[in-house]
C-alpha cells in the first residue's frame, strides 16, 4: 500500500484537487438522489449531453418521491434523446421502490442501494462512494482503462469486468473512508479527460512515468477486438424515432403517426414490438399507442 500511495494516490488525488471538472452531482450540495439520478444519466453518455436534461430532471423531481407521484411514461418523456431510455424506465422503477421502502431517502447502505431496481454493482458502489462517502471500489470503463494501463500493462481492459479487476481496484482503495471516496472520482476523472480510450493524453498524466503500459512500451490491444457502436440504420436509431413521436404528443399516438419516421415496415415493427416489450409504450387499441403509465 505504501507503494501504491507514492506511485498513484498521492499524484492522482493531486492532479484531481487542481484539474476536476465543476460538475453539479459533485458539489457539497448535491442530494444523494442528485448523485443517483447522474449515475444513471452518465450510462453510455457523454456528460455534455447529460447535464441540460439533469438539471431539468431535477428541478421538475428534487426527490425520489415526487418522481415517484408521476407517470412512468412522464420520465420517458423527459428522458428525451439521451439514449437507451430503460434507464428512464428503472430510474423511475428505483425511485418508486425508495418512496416505497425507505421513506422517500436514498438508502446509504449498500446492499439496500444494490436490491433496488435499476441498481447494478456499479452504480449501488458509485452512489455509496459519492453521495456517501463510503470505502467502495467504483469500476466503470473510464476506471477500467486507467487501472488496466496504469497497473497491468494492458491499454484495454477485457470487455467484461474480471475477478482479477475487482481484486486490484479494491487492494488500491485507500484506506480511510473519505480518502478512498475522493480517489474513486479521481480515477474515473482521469479516465475521462487524460488516459482516454482512443488518444491518451500521456504528457499531462499524473502516472505516467509509473505507468506499466508506458514502461513496457505502450503494447497495441491484442485481445477481442474493441466492438464501435454503430447507430445509423439500426434498430436502435428506429425506436428513438419511434419515441420520439411519443414524447412528442400529448396523449396516444396512431399506427400512421408512427409508420411515418421509417420506411422499412418490417424494422418499424419489430423495433415497435421490442419498445412494446420493453415497457417503453403501451398498446392502447389496435393501432394506437402511449408512453406506459
Amino acid at each position: 500500500m505504501d507503494t501504491a500511495v507514492d506511485t498513484l494516490h498521492r499524484p492522482v488525488l493531486a492532479w484531481y484537487s487542481a484539474s476536476a471538472r465543476d460538475l453539479p452531482w459533485r458539489r457539497e450540495d448535491a442530494s444523494p438522489w442528485a448523485v443517483m439520478v447522474s449515475e444513471f444519466m452518465l450510462q453510455q453518455t457523454p456528460v455534455k449531453r447529460v447535464l441540460p436534461v439533469y438539471e431539468e430532471w431535477l428541478r421538475r423531481w428534487p426527490t425520489p418521491r415526487a418522481l415517484a407521484a408521476e407517470p412512468a411514461g412522464e420520465a420517458v418523456r423527459a428522458w428525451g434523446r439521451l439514449g437507451y431510455p430503460r434507464r428512464a424506465l428503472r430510474l423511475h422503477a428505483a425511485a418508486t421502490a425508495i418512496t416505497e421502502q425507505h421513506g422517500g431517502e436514498v438508502p446509504a447502505d449498500h446492499a439496500q442501494l444494490l436490491a433496488l431496481p435499476g441498481v447494478g454493482e456499479y452504480t449501488a458502489a458509485a452512489v455509496a462512494s459519492f453521495a456517501f462517502r463510503q470505502r467502495h471500489a467504483v469500476l466503470d470503463t473510464n476506471v477500467r482503462r486507467v487501472l488496466a494501463r496504469a497497473v497491468s500493462g494492458q491499454e484495454y481492459p477485457a470487455n467484461a469486468t474480471t475477478a482479477a479487476e475487482r481484486r486490484t481496484a479494491a487492494a488500491l482503495l485507500p484506506d480511510d473512508a473519505e480518502t478512498a471516496a475522493t480517489w474513486a472520482v479521481a480515477v474515473m476523472e482521469l479516465g475521462a479527460l487524460v488516459c482516454t480510450a482512443r488518444t491518451p493524453d500521456c504528457g499531462r498524466c499524473p502516472v505516467a512515468r509509473g505507468c506499466a503500459w508506458r514502461q513496457a512500451g505502450s503494447p497495441p490491444w491484442e485481445g477481442p477486438a474493441r466492438r464501435g457502436q454503430s447507430y445509423a440504420g439500426t434498430d436502435r436509431q428506429v425506436r428513438g424515432k419511434l419515441l420520439a413521436v411519443l414524447r412528442e404528443a400529448p396523449g396516444t399516438v396512431t399506427q400512421a403517426q408512427l409508420d411515418a419516421v421509417w420506411e422499412d415496415g418490417v424494422q418499424r415493427a419489430r423495433a415497435l414490438d421490442g419498445l412494446v416489450a420493453d415497457g417503453l409504450v403501451e398498446p392502447v387499441a389496435a393501432g394506437v399507442y402511449r408512453l406506459p403509465t
